[in-house]
């Protein structure tokens, strides 16, 4: 459990290929003050990362300010959240967050080695109080309260493939199980790819940056990286989107057949409505792991 606000030691560069423009990214990671939260800046306009930001896309996470937009923010957010990041300035070059090698594995690899710092000023949780659904079709995803001060995600999938067929997990968040996860990569069934690229997207999509799914195989040598690589990079989505709650959650996500559009649904349902959360300001004495994050091995 962390109380403080965290921020970056020293600023931290990456550059990559954006998975749905296929244009070369440059981005900056820089360290920002207390109370400043998480904001992108592109074209000199700054974009807090915020649900109230937030568009709806099927196939990756975006957000926008006036007439610009950002899009795949949802690994780089889901990397933040996992090593408690709190304020943070990233500036891009594009409107697309690089998607390096499909997970979060590049983004934790960098900020752990430039440093993470902790900060003066305390941080807040989001507590859910009341149960709230969405439901589309068959799917649905729904958020509730717990006894235990985390975020617990249910996740479900069901591709009736040959390959992927039917996947749960149940995750709850923290660094130690973050872990486990950041690793697992993007992925997508081989027959939907000309769709994909019917819809302009996917023109950066290759075997370095995601699993691609042929019948009873996958087409990437090497493997996977888990048995259930792919159930736990649903999770890794979800855990950066729901990020743009500006805060970490206490509160069970349950989901099933979920994504992008389903995670941002959910946000904005909970945020209609004051009665479905309260802020909890975590002014109490921290635990003495300050240094937690150099001592760990990933």
């Amino acid at each position: 459990m962390f109380n403080n606000q965290y921020t970056i030691s020293n600023e931290v560069s990456f550059s990559g290929i954006g998975l749905h423009s296929g244009k070369l990214v440059k981005i900056r990671l820089m360290p920002a003050k207390e109370n400043n939260g998480i904001n992108f800046i592109f074209k000199k306009k700054k974009i807090k990362a915020s649900w109230s930001n937030s568009e709806i896309s099927q196939l990756c996470t975006k957000i926008k300010f006036n007439e610009i937009y950002l899009s795949t923010i949802e690994h780089l957010m889901s990397a933040l959240s996992g090593l408690n990041i709190t304020n943070l300035k990233i500036e891009t070059s594009s409107n697309e967050i690089p998607i390096l090698d499909g997970s979060a594995k590049e983004f934790i690899d960098m900020i752990l080695k430039t440093g993470i710092q902790k900060q003066n000023a305390y941080k807040k949780i989001l507590k859910i109080k009341r149960k709230v659904k969405f439901k589309t079709n068959d799917k649905f995803i729904e958020i509730e309260p717990t006894l235990k001060k985390k975020l617990i995600i249910d996740y479900t999938i069901d591709y009736q493939d040959e390959f992927i067929k039917k996947q749960r997990l149940v995750y709850e968040h923290t660094f130690e199980n973050f872990k486990k996860i950041y690793k697992a990569r993007t992925f997508c069934l081989h027959k939907d790819l000309e769709k994909i690229f019917s819809m302009g997207l996917a023109k950066g999509g290759s075997l370095e940056n995601a699993i691609v799914v042929s019948g009873n195989k996958i087409l990437n040598q090497g493997g996977l990286r888990y048995k259930d690589e792919f159930v736990k990079h649903k999770i890794l989505d979800c855990v950066g989107d729901l990020y743009l709650a500006e805060n970490q959650i206490w509160g069970k996500v349950t989901t099933y057949g979920g994504g992008h559009e389903l995670n941002l649904m959910i946000l904005k349902k909970i945020f209609k409505d004051k009665k479905n959360y309260e802020l909890i300001d975590c002014s109490f004495k921290e635990p003495n792991n300050a240094q937690i994050f150099k001592k760990v091995s990933l």
